[in-house]
């Protein structure tokens, strides 16, 4: 398994900014935006790949996974 699929990643729709909003919480939060969400989950995988590249290049731990959890029933 690659460590990217260690993290959720989510695409949402943003009426503020009329567009996708894609973020990894855990990694990052608001990473990338566009008006095709397809294009926008595209985009967000290679900028969370791109993340954990420098995390290792830095020689840093990477953040705790955030894949499994259930987020749904978060107060």
């Amino acid at each position: 398994m690659k460590d990217s699929a260690r993290y959720i990643k989510i695409v949402e729709w943003s009426e503020k900014d009329q567009c996708y909003v894609g973020s990894c919480p855990g990694l990052f939060m608001a990473g990338c935006h566009g008006a095709d969400e397809e294009s926008v989950f595209h985009e967000l995988c290679q900028i969370v790949e791109e993340t954990i590249s420098l995390y290792k290049a830095d020689g840093k731990a990477l953040p705790p996974a955030t894949s499994g959890k259930d987020f749904a029933n978060v107060a």
